[in-house]
């Protein structure tokens, strides 16, 4: 997973070589996510700075990338799975400088302006300099995979970063720059490019979809999601999701993908990762899994301890203050380093399937087909502030490369368009038992129907408890009242997000950054929107899973 930075906006006259140091400077603090090698693009109307991670073409693929005639340049964190089939359907000819994924994205630029960021397929935040026109187009994709941040300095210039340091001291205004969204200076303002019809529930409702076909799309999904020239791994938590990306993955792990399947894979034999504490439901789950899938299984244990020291780093590289994402990314940072120190640099991970198919335990009291659909909805749109920027961040914080199957572009349209009502769970039933029907075979039982843990609380029922302790040890009561009282934005409600707000403070100190951060109640991870669905949520609310009292065989 790479980075990316970008200035715009220059004024006449400005100083080239003062700018292009700085641009180094402030990229240099995002350079974990691309070790590999720094690129540096200048002109009188840009500065763009690449920080490479190489995962395709990695002798060749090297950043910015240029079109022949020089007119491009392109920075861009990411990987478009359908860019052979994009290459094979230009309509004009380009001459291709490398052998990477993303160069398609100037041949399409060349040909049809904006109105390509529909064709592709991928995770992607990019920056496209046109030094004959002198204007710039900025994207990212339509789930937020890759993060995106944008800010203005004192001179009125536009900062694009991939992470939020690289602006924070340069930058007055931050903010997130929206998925799904481009800006063409052009037009002068951000405009969404991705508006898929399953948004409206009356699309989808009678809608149904075979066993057959949800199982197939996830498959191809994974397929896709396979390219790589470097060694690759899963993430294998032992819950459905990770399990069922693995299994998907095993079946495709011994030829190359990149080669329609028609040779012998580089790296062909599977390996997965899993970490917890001691005696954590996740490990042991995670080995059965493994064993039955057959891949090459890495089991690691953390302490409290180890997991409390890690925090303030974790705080400063997933850029954020919120509970949840901060109990679930330290385990998750912990184990890239571990998976780094392997010389794996991709790995494929189970985010969105809880979002897509309502897997979170609270969607058992969702009280109609409607309303369990918006719920989906508003948790897939927010998907950028949580899930996916743990899955992204706590992995490139070791330059490790995640990517999420179940977001694929393709296989969310197939997902979202089939009526809720049979993505509810039954009286007495369990989650997601669509998904889990149409897998029927491919794990153990035990495995395929095991109910739903955070990874958060998968880890270890003691780590989320031990965090609690911590902050109730070294924070007053006086102290929490007090915050509620003097924070501007998202007042912490508890002493433990009071603790991390702390931290978070202490490295990104501008009100700009906390307004980064969404707030609002939440109970097992649910929007605060679904906090009416049961009238036991409003006094229970708390991000763990195991706060939805009789759902959770363990609740708090």
């Amino acid at each position: 997973m790479c980075s990316i930075l970008g200035i715009f906006d220059l004024s006449a006259g400005t100083d080239l070589s003062a700018l292009r140091s700085l641009a180094l400077a402030q990229s240099a603090k995002q350079r974990h996510r691309g070790p590999d090698w720094s690129g540096v693009y200048t002109d009188p109307g840009a500065v763009l700075v690449h920080e490479r991670l190489a995962i395709v073409d990695p002798a060749g693929g090297a950043q910015p990338l240029r079109s022949a005639d020089g007119r491009l340049a392109l920075a861009v964190n990411g990987e478009i799975y359908n860019h052979r089939e994009l290459e094979r359907d230009l309509k004009t000819p380009y001459e291709f400088q490398t052998g990477s994924d993303c160069e398609v994205i100037n041949a399409l630029y060349a040909q049809e302006g904006a109105a390509f960021l529909s064709k592709l397929n991928g995770i992607y935040a990019f920056c496209l300099w046109d030094s004959e026109q002198k204007t710039y187009l900025i994207a990212r994709d339509p789930l937020g995979v890759c993060p995106l941040y944008q800010g203005r300095d004192s001179q009125g210039r536009l900062w694009i970063a991939s992470e939020m340091k690289s602006l924070v001291d340069v930058c007055d205004q931050i903010e997130v720059f929206p998925p799904g969204h481009y800006l063409d200076s052009r037009e002068g303002m951000i405009k969404p490019f991705w508006q898929p019809q399953w948004r409206d529930y009356e699309k989808t409702r009678g809608v149904k979809i075979s066993n057959e076909t949800l199982r197939s799309s996830f498959e191809q999904a994974v397929h896709r999601q396979m390219m790589t020239d470097v060694p690759y791994g899963v993430l294998l938590s032992g819950g459905l999701d990770s399990s069922l990306v693995a299994a998907c993955a095993m079946r495709f792990a011994r030829q190359r993908v990149e080669e329609d399947d028609k040779t012998e894979a580089w790296w062909p034999r599977l390996h997965s990762f899993a970490i917890g504490l001691e005696g954590s439901p996740d490990l042991a789950a995670a080995h059965v899994a493994a064993e039955a899938i057959g891949t090459i299984h890495h089991s690691f244990k953390y302490t409290v301890d180890e997991g409390i020291d890690a925090i303030p780093e974790v705080i400063r590289h997933i850029e954020t203050y919120d509970v949840t994402t901060i109990r679930a990314s330290t385990p998750m940072y912990l184990l890239a380093r571990r998976i780094k120190a392997m010389g794996v640099k991709m790995v494929l991970s189970g985010e969105g399937s809880d979002e897509i198919f309502g897997g979170y335990l609270y969607f058992h009291k969702a009280p109609s087909a409607f309303e369990f659909h918006q719920e989906t909805v508003r948790k897939i749109d927010a998907l950028h502030l949580f899930d996916c920027a743990r899955a992204n961040k706590a992995m490139a914080a070791w330059g490790v490369e995640a990517r999420v199957p179940f977001l694929d572009l393709q296989f969310i349209d197939t997902a979202m368009s089939f009526d809720a009502a049979d993505k509810m769970v039954k009286p007495g039933g369990m989650e997601k038992r669509v998904l889990r029907e149409a897998f029927d075979g491919a794990l153990p039982d035990s495995i395929l129907w095991r109910q739903k843990e955070q990874f958060s609380d998968g880890v270890g029922y003691g780590w989320i408890d031990s965090l609690k302790a911590l902050a109730e040890s070294s924070i007053s009561d006086a102290e929490l009242e007090s915050a509620k009282l003097s924070y501007e934005t998202n007042p912490p409600q508890s002493k433990e997000a009071l603790m991390y707000r702390r931290i978070f403070d202490a490295q990104f100190p501008k009100e700009a950054c906390a307004k980064t951060v969404p707030g609002g109640k939440s109970i097992a991870c649910s929007s605060p929107a679904a906090i009416a669905w049961d009238a036991s949520f409003a006094n229970a609310a708390d991000p763990s899973g195991r706060a939805v009292k009789g759902v959770h065989e363990k609740a708090l």
